[in-house]
């Protein structure tokens, strides 16, 4: 059964520090972290909790981006393309090259990262080669089914599920995703991107089937 372990790693350590102190109240998060391509390495950023523009702004002198473009803006919440610069690429591909495979990556003042091993050796091994930068906080084994009914996580059900509840949904809407996120106790940013990747999979499982679209004719 493989593992999981999370670490903390200081922002000097990885990327954005001085983008981070710039606008220290914001938090942000990445989507779609690694690909076998050089070219897209982490390349979608979500950020909130803090100024979108002064962040922006903030990245293009951080020496940690080569570029950065605001893709879109929703609840407070900005999604960005960044472009890396080598020395970020480089340690994505040591964190690849001792096994881990990386499942979440937050930062705020710090650098919170969710990493899959093999088993306990690749993660021993994996500390061995980072050192005392990367602080192990916590280690596990998973043994639940990753998706549920609909396709859904645990965690996107039970968002849904509340936000449902409060109103989220309603015409007019009666909470927004900061009530959500003041509820289950995460970032608002966390429950944004649970919603988005909710409803797609619910699309994906019930108004879907093998990518085209659903007709009465395939429910017989």
């Amino acid at each position: 059964m493989s593992l999981v372990a999370e670490f903390e790693v200081p922002t000097d350590e990885f990327a954005l520090q001085s983008a981070l102190d710039a606008v220290p109240d914001m938090r942000i998060e990445m989507e779609r972290l690694a690909t076998h391509s050089r070219e897209w390495v982490m390349p979608f950023l979500w950020a909130s909790g803090g100024d979108i523009d002064d962040f922006a702004s903030a990245m293009e002198d951080d020496g940690t981006v080569t570029d950065v473009t605001t893709l879109d803006r929703l609840d407070g919440t900005a999604l960005y393309k960044v472009e890396w610069h080598e020395s970020v690429e480089r340690r994505v591909d040591a964190m690849i090259d001792q096994h881990a495979i990386i499942q979440e990556a937050v930062a705020d003042r710090e650098w919170f990262l969710k990493l899959r091993f093999a088993d306990e050796d690749e993660l021993s091994e994996f500390r061995t080669h980072f050192g005392p930068n990367f602080q192990l906080r916590r280690k596990y084994r998973t043994t639940e089914p990753r998706h549920g009914e609909f396709g859904l996580t645990p965690e996107q059900r039970e968002t849904l599920v509340l936000a449902s509840e409060l109103g989220y949904f309603s015409v007019p809407r009666e909470a927004t995703v900061e009530d959500i996120a003041d509820h289950l106790d995460i970032s608002a940013n966390s429950v944004s991107q649970r919603l988005r990747r909710a409803h797609d999979a619910l699309v994906q499982n019930t108004l879907l089937v093998n990518g085209q679209q659903r007709t009465d004719r395939d429910e017989h």
